[in-house]
């Protein structure tokens, strides 16, 4: 029948019923599954042709590679991408005035295939119900203009702790009780930390030195949870550094990043979000889903970097989460 359906080529109708008689018998033919929406693609409908490329496109990643079906597959390819071309030139011309907000612009480009999703996947620990959110709007929270409105003093104290140098190590550190994961940026003090406190535990010789930041903190939903947090650092970016993509361990708080020394080129995604760092501008993102830093400049960045519990969760739960995690760090403490 595979034949006989290219013997017909230029009589679609003849090519489409002997190619209905293949894939009836062979539903993953690659080569008849191409022809077919070559010939669906002449009528006009992309949509169903874009099923038989695309189904031809996904049965390929397991099949033997011929020479036919690699030019099947080429073709598949080219066609799909024209099918997506007007696709999301409809979409958007449809869709010119329509202005719903930041959530449905990104679901269009999910759509238009511009955007991937992205989820939470903390390395350790999940909550289950919580949103998807990557970036959080500062001003939903009442305390973010206060703390942005300390830039000034804090920035201070910054550079006083930088111009003495003592206190900063590398924020990724070898824990010689644990296997060593390879990060790229182990013991590298091209991404390093200046904490004022460290699993829990305030680190006198540093906060001493920032009154200010420290008291700017002081108010904030900053989680108490034994040997795990308050977690509080200046964090410091090399130039030319770059933070690989990765997942943090909770989902039950938000990273907020204060930034406090930024050059130009210094940026930050969060999934399918990248944006530029602007000084004294608050980042509060859920870094259980994934995301990475550059500072691409000639210069170093510095960002006052803490957590926050997230805004859902109850008071209730708050409490019930920190007894989980002190349960779990003092196993076999």
């Amino acid at each position: 029948w595979l034949w006989l359906a290219r013997a017909c080529e230029g009589d679609d109708a003849a090519a489409g019923g002997a190619l209905d008689r293949v894939l009836a018998a062979e539903p993953r033919n690659i080569v008849a599954l191409v022809m077919k929406g070559d010939i669906v693609a002449r009528t006009g409908d992309d949509r169903a042709a874009g099923s038989f490329y695309g189904l031809a496109w996904n049965s390929a990643q397991a099949a033997q590679r011929t020479p036919a079906i690699a030019e099947a597959l080429a073709r598949a390819e080219a066609a799909l991408a024209e099918v997506s071309t007007r696709y999301v030139a409809h979409l958007r011309g449809t869709l010119a005035e329509v202005d719903a907000g930041p959530r449905f612009a990104e679901a269009v480009a999910i759509v238009a295939g511009e955007k991937q999703p992205y989820f939470q996947a903390p390395t350790s620990f999940f909550y289950p119900g919580l949103p998807h959110i990557q970036f959080y709007d500062p001003a939903g929270f009442a305390w973010a203009a206060e703390l942005e409105g300390a830039v000034p003093a804090i920035r201070a104290e910054l550079e006083a702790a930088m111009a003495g140098d003592a206190g900063f190590k590398p924020y990724v550190e070898a824990d010689p009780t644990r296997a060593n994961n390879g990060h790229k940026l182990l013991g590298d003090p091209s991404w390093s930390a200046f904490y004022l406190w460290e699993n829990g535990a305030r680190v006198t010789a540093n906060a001493d030195r920032c009154p200010a930041t420290m008291a700017a903190l002081a108010d904030l939903p900053i989680p108490v949870i034994a040997r795990r947090s308050p977690m509080a650092l200046f964090s410091v970016l090399k130039p030319g550094t770059h933070i690989e993509p990765h997942n943090g361990m909770l989902n039950t708080r938000l990273i907020v990043h204060l930034p406090l020394i930024v050059p130009p080129d210094c940026r930050l995604r969060v999934g399918n979000d990248l944006r530029a760092v602007e000084a004294g501008k608050l980042m509060m993102f859920d870094d259980s889903i994934q995301h990475e830093a550059w500072n691409d400049s000639t210069e170093t960045r510095v960002v006052l970097l803490f957590e926050v519990w997230r805004p859902e969760l109850s008071v209730a739960e708050r409490d019930a989460l920190t007894r989980l995690f002190e349960a779990t760090g003092s196993y076999g403490a």
